[in-house]
C-alpha cells in the first residue's frame, strides 16, 4: 500500500520505518538535516521494536498520492502541513497522531474531504539524530473518531495493526483527555533539561508534577469528561487521584516513570527544545489552562509550567530544580 507520512520525526519516523519494513510503499516529509540524512542514508529505526533502515522517498511535501496518510507533526504545525499536501489528501483516510485536544477537529477543518481519524501514540520514541529514531518504550496506538462512524478508524487500525499494536476506541474524546494527563510528564523535563525519570526522582519536582496532574484531572472532571482507560489509567484511578492527598498522589508519577524503564526518556517537549523547535506546550498544559478558563476557574500550576517552558524556549537556558520549586511556591 502507498502510505504518506507527514512529519517523520520521532513518532512519525517510527511508523514510517515499521511500514517500510513490512513492505509498504512509504513516502515521508521532513525538514532540514533530518530530511537530508533520510535522503542520503535512509531512516534508521532502533529500540524496542527492533532495528531497520527504511529507504523511503522523502521531501518537504508529498509528491505521490497515497492510499493512506499519517500526520505526525507537532500539533501547532498540523493544519499548515495538511494544507501543503491537501491536493493529495482528498478522499483518503488521514490518521492524525497528536497530543492535545484539538488535533482531529483542526485536521477536519483543514481537509474536510478526507476521512479524519484521531490517533494517540502511547509508545515512547526519541529522535536520536538526523535520520535516526528509536522506540524507548513500546506501547499501543489508540485510534478513533469524534463522530459515530468508526469505519475509517477500523480501516486504519487494520492496516497499521500489521506492524504495531493498535486499539480502536469509541470514546476517543475521553482518551484524548487521559493522554493529556499522561503527557503531564513532558513539561518539567523541558524546563530542567532532565529526563522524566530524573524529574520523578527529585522530591520537589515530583511533588510539582503530581500537583499539575491532579489539577488537570480536576479540570477534566469539572468539564464532565468521561476518561477512557489508557496505560492502566481510567476513571476510577483518576477519580481517586483527584481527591487523594498530594503526598499519596505521588505514586502516579512514580508508576509512569517505572513504566518507561531505565532508558532515559526526555519527553517530546524537551526533544523539541533541544532541536531548537517550538514546543507543543500550549496544546498540552496549555489545553488544561484553556479548559479551566472555559469553566471560569484557574489552573495556576499548569499555567506556571506553560510560562516556564516558554521562558526556556526564549532564553535557551534550563532552570535548576531548586529554581523551579522556588517559582512554584509563589504560585497561588
Amino acid at each position: 500500500m502507498r502510505v504518506g507520512v507527514i512529519g517523520a520525526g520521532a513518532v512519525g519516523g517510527v511508523i514510517a520505518a515499521l511500514l517500510d519494513r513490512a513492505g509498504h510503499d512509504v513516502e515521508v516529509t521532513a525538514r532540514g538535516a533530518h530530511l537530508e540524512a533520510i535522503g542520503e542514508s535512509g531512516l534508521r529505526l532502533s529500540g524496542g521494536w527492533g532495528e531497520h533502515v527504511a529507504v523511503v522517498e522523502a521531501g518537504d511535501v508529498l509528491t505521490r498520492a497515497p492510499e493512506l496518510a499519517v500526520v505526525a507533526t507537532k500539533a501547532q504545525d498540523a493544519p499548515a502541513a495538511i494544507r501543503e499536501n491537501i491536493r493529495l489528501l482528498r478522499g483518503i483516510p488521514v490518521l492524525v497522531v497528536q497530543n492535545g485536544l484539538d488535533g482531529v477537529a483542526a485536521a477536519a477543518a483543514a481537509s474536510p474531504r478526507s476521512d479524519i481519524v484521531g490517533g494517540l501514540a502511547t509508545f515512547a520514541a526519541s529522535y536520536l539524530s538526523p535520520g535516526e529514531v528509536s522506540v524507548t518504550t513500546p506501547g499501543p496506538t489508540y485510534v478513533g473518531v469524534l463522530g459515530d462512524d468508526d469505519v475509517p478508524a477500523r480501516y486504519v487500525a487494520r492496516i497499521l495493526g500489521e506492524v504495531m499494536p493498535m486499539v480502536v476506541l469509541t470514546n476517543f474524546a475521553g482518551a484524548q483527555w487521559t493522554k493529556l494527563i499522561i503527557n503531564q510528564v513532558n513539561a518539567l523535563p523541558a524546563i530542567t533539561g532532565l529526563s522524566v525519570q530524573e524529574v520523578v526522582a527529585h522530591r520537589g519536582l515530583r511533588r510539582l508534577m503530581t500537583a499539575s496532574i491532579r489539577e488537570a484531572v480536576r479540570v477534566g472532571r469539572a468539564s464532565r469528561v468521561r476518561f477512557e482507560k489508557l496505560q492502566g489509567l481510567g476513571r476510577r484511578a483518576l477519580w481517586w487521584f483527584s481527591i487523594a492527598p498530594l503526598w499519596a498522589g505521588e505514586v502516579l508519577p512514580r508508576l509512569m516513570a517505572r513504566r518507561m524503564g531505565r532508558v532515559p526518556n526526555p519527553g517530546s517537549t524537551l526533544q523539541s527544545i533541544r532541536r531548537g523547535q517550538a514546543t507543543e506546550i500550549d496544546h498540552l498544559n496549555g489545553a488544561v489552562v484553556r479548559a479551566a478558563e472555559a469553566l471560569g476557574r484557574p489552573a495556576p500550576v499548569n499555567a506556571l509550567l506553560v510560562q516556564l517552558v516558554h521562558e526556556v524556549e526564549e532564553s535557551g537556558r534550563f532552570f535548576t530544580p531548586d529554581e523551579v520549586v522556588s517559582r512554584s511556591r509563589r504560585t497561588p
